[in-house]
């Protein structure tokens, strides 16, 4: 199949939290992208600051959505939640030959979008969701956990950050999720499990850290990356909190009542701001990852740049990649799809 020429492409959800860092940094590196998104005013105020062209367009309706694809070779969707946002765009993209990238962490968005593999390379186009944060460093721990380890069976993956602002996407992602509790993949296949199910100590680079479990992206993706059948994913808990949480759990079910979620995404809207450019640079984020067989146990530390910040770095090497035909048609994960030593050697990132 010839090589697809992308004369254009489009971040959507240009004017969001993250998505604006996105546009900072890929405008510094020589990049002219078309900024997307809803709403109009926003767009044409971030458009106008970089002199980028923009369309105005929302998913609600496919046909507008692949109108607004026209001469666009390549999407990094931005716009959470993506359990709402994802699909559409993703949809669009396929229909429409384009490349499709988003920055979720959502299991069952990143399943459905591996379910597409036959489709994308049908339509010549590349599928990868998760090129940010969620998931890249630990889908590129369990990669390297695999390699260590070829026989595991079991795998451990958990992570730790020294701030803990989140911007609006993520806490409204986190809302959504609540009423679901916890995941974990067990003998292959994707289980529920209740709020912060297990927890456990893990030995970071920085300092030894309770963790609890929660649904993190990796309880899809580590599988497709692996083929490892039981994954758990834990993240850093503070002291007290873990008892909180699982007080919390019968009261979880009511966040699936629709005028309470639109009222708490209002607050979340209004007072989450995301951490700032001083936290972005200095903060750090900490993974560990341990696989283990019936008598080996292999475990890897990582050290990373601020969440947020590695997300802009992670996502544009995704872009990049696209743009210079390094990746053939299909849906992968991210260690599946990127070139593993360039995310080993980006920059802050730190592996023992």
């Amino acid at each position: 199949m010839p090589e697809r020429v992308i004369s254009q492409w489009m971040i959507y959800g240009a004017y969001g939290y993250t998505g604006r860092l996105v546009v900072e940094e890929a405008v510094r590196r020589g990049h002219q992208p078309v900024l997307a998104g809803r709403d109009e005013q926003q767009l044409l105020d971030l458009a106008g600051h970089y002199r980028l062209p923009y369309r105005v367009f929302d998913l609600s309706h496919a046909h507008r959505i692949r109108q607004s694809l026209d001469g666009i070779g390549l999407v990094l969707h931005c716009a959470g939640p993506f359990l709402r946002t994802a699909a559409p765009m993703r949809e669009a993209c396929l229909d429409s030959g384009v490349h499709y990238l988003d920055i979720t962490g959502e299991i069952d968005v990143l399943e459905h979008s591996y379910q597409c593999h036959a489709r994308a390379r049908e339509a010549g186009v590349v599928v990868i969701s998760g090129v940010g944060f969620d998931v890249v460093p630990t889908d590129l721990l369990a990669h390297l956990l695999k390699q260590a380890l070829p026989q595991a069976s079991d795998l451990q993956l958990a992570f730790a950050g020294s701030g803990g602002a989140v911007s609006p996407g993520t806490g409204k992602t986190m809302l959504l999720m609540m009423p679901e509790g916890g995941k974990v993949r067990r003998d292959g296949e994707i289980v529920a499990v209740p709020l912060a199910w297990q927890d456990k100590q893990f030995d970071f680079i920085d300092q030894p850290r309770q963790c609890m479990t929660i649904p993190w992206g990796d309880v899809a993706t580590a599988f497709h990356s692996t083929g490892i059948g039981n994954i758990r994913v834990y993240t850093a808990v503070e002291p007290g909190q873990l008892a909180w949480l699982r007080r919390l759990r019968p009261l979880a079910r009511l966040l699936g009542w629709a005028p309470l979620v639109a009222w708490l995404e209002r607050q979340i809207g209004r007072r989450l701001t995301g951490p700032d450019e001083q936290a972005r640079r200095q903060e750090r984020m900490y993974l560990t990852g341990i696989a283990s067989d019936d008598t080996r146990q292999v475990s890897i530390r990582m050290q990373t740049p601020e969440g947020y910040h590695y997300t802009v770095m992670s996502a544009l090497l995704a872009v990049e990649s696209l743009l210079a035909h390094k990746v053939m048609p299909g849906a992968y994960t991210p260690s599946q799809a990127l070139d593993t030593d360039l995310l080993r050697s980006m920059d802050g990132v730190t592996i023992e």
